[in-house]
């Protein structure tokens, strides 16, 4: 590897700004330069530790730290064990030894530089000894430097301070080198993109358009903790649209590329990917709500039909609903997550079908399949609504203020969140006199249905209208 430059000892207010850290890793400094090694701060804390100016001090225990050495794997383990508190090797292989030190989470890896094979999901890991050829093998140069401990020498060589500077997205090393190593960084590119503000370097783009197809080989698991990530940031769209401009979209989320339905001269329409991106911008970042605005309209393409000279997408939320199962299942989500997008992405239009009013029977309706996702149900319908009619918009921000009012009104009357049948199962079998079985489950179908359309009927009405219910039942 080539000879490096900038290594800068720091001076004058940044060190004041990065008191923080340095307490933070006095202690582990000390000990690793008592054994000989040397220790470096790297990654996110000392880049957002620039990018913070001169707001508010880091806190190093809003996140782990994260370190590189000289040292190798075991001597690491040597230096911090009897330190720690708590120290785990799952990484060791790789290089990396995490630890816990009064709760403040560590983790140390031995310089490297890693390469994946062209078919291979995992990397070749390579240890190395000096800390800039380290930095060439990271994905960014705003994630190149490195603050060595504890004398806050800052080793920066490849100019990611002159790149925060002018908001620029670059790799240390030529792109295709980078994005080989490792092709998750094409994605990671987008959420830095997104995140820090920064303007992609145009051979980078033209990387990621060459490459994408490289993501395959990336396991969908880091895939889709990439994706929430980008889901949190404060304007998701600009990552999204890196994504679907650079054909990276089409790797892991292809629905997303096939919601820019051609536009047809006759029969106009909204374009439903701009729209799409729209309603996630607009949503508060709630990792789960963005999911649901990201795929409530996937099902459009599938449902598209023009009639009497307009479009229509009929039953999109139920397609749509099946196809986000369909792709949370292939990106491996937990069962729970997607249950909850899949729910709001089957219920987003729920709204709209109350258009002659809210009467208390539509309320009970609307709240009982929500169930608890009805405030992000509620702010999903409101986010929806993306036209530039300001008449449109006005009528359905005052329909969905009326909603919650009455909401309001029958929840001040009634247990509205957990409505469920005046009787319960036993007391049902004791009144018909029959054991469980299907037959109560009718019985208490009907009820609900009574509670649902009139309210709480009392257990004395209830049981004169299961009574009722039962006699039309067996008279035959």
């Amino acid at each position: 590897m080539a000879a490096y430059a900038s290594r800068t000892t720091l001076g004058g207010v940044f060190p004041e700004r990065l008191q923080p850290l340095v307490e933070a890793t006095a202690d582990l400094a000390a000990r690793f330069t008592s054994a000989g090694f040397s220790l470096y701060l790297v990654g996110g804390s000392v880049r957002d530790a620039i990018v913070a100016g001169n707001g508010p001090a880091p806190d190093p225990g809003a996140s782990d730290l994260d370190f590189t050495t000289d040292a190798r794997p075991d001597a690491i383990e040597s230096v911090v064990t009897g330190w720690a508190d708590a120290v785990w090797t799952q990484g060791k292989r790789f290089g990396t030894i995490g630890c816990l030190k009064g709760g403040q989470r560590y983790e140390i890896t031995t310089h490297r530089a890693e390469a994946y094979s062209p078919d291979s999901r995992k990397p070749d890991v390579e240890f190395g000894d000096v800390v800039e050829d380290d930095l060439a093998r990271r994905d960014f140069t705003v994630n190149a430097m490195a603050l060595r401990l504890p004398d806050l020498e800052l080793i920066d060589p490849f100019d990611g301070l002159g790149d925060l500077a002018v908001h620029r997205l670059r790799t240390p090393l030529d792109p295709e080198v980078s994005f080989s190593d490792d092709p998750l960084r094409m994605l990671r590119a987008a959420r830095f993109v997104a995140k820090l503000d920064l303007e992609p370097d145009l051979g980078l783009v033209q990387a990621v358009r060459d490459g994408h197809e490289r993501l395959s080989i990336v396991s969908v698991e880091r895939v889709r903790d990439e994706l929430d990530k980008i889901m949190v940031v404060p304007v998701p769209s600009t990552a999204l649209w890196f994504a679907v401009r650079t054909g990276l979209a089409a790797e892991f989320l292809p629905e997303l590329p096939g919601l820019a339905l051609e536009q047809d001269p006759i029969h106009r329409h909204k374009d439903v990917l701009a729209h799409t991106l729209a309603v996630v911008d607009k949503t508060s970042p709630d990792r789960l709500l963005r999911l649901a605005a990201l795929f409530h309209d996937v099902g459009k393409p599938k449902t598209r039909a023009f009639v009497d000279g307009g479009v229509t997408f009929h039953h999109h939320e139920v397609v749509g609903a099946r196809m986000t199962r369909q792709r949370m299942n292939a990106l491996k989500y937990p069962k729970d997550d997607t249950e909850v997008v899949v729910e709001l992405v089957n219920l987003h239009l729920r709204f709209h079908t109350y258009r002659l009013g809210w009467t208390d029977r539509a309320v009970r309706r609307y709240v009982r399949d929500a169930g608890p996702l009805l405030d992000r149900l509620n702010e999903l319908t409101r986010c929806d609504c993306t036209t530039r009619n300001a008449a449109k918009a006005t009528a359905l921000s005052r329909r969905m203020d009326e909603l919650e009012a009455r909401i309001d009104e029958l929840r001040a009357q009634e247990e509205l969140d957990a409505i469920r049948p005046d009787l319960d199962g036993a007391q049902v079998m004791a009144e018909l006199g029959v054991p469980a079985g299907p037959v109560i489950g009718q019985a208490l179908a009907h009820l609900l249905e009574l509670r649902m359309d009139e309210g709480p009927l009392g257990e004395q009405e209830a049981r004169r209208r299961l009574a009722s219910w039962w006699r039309d039942r067996t008279a035959g």
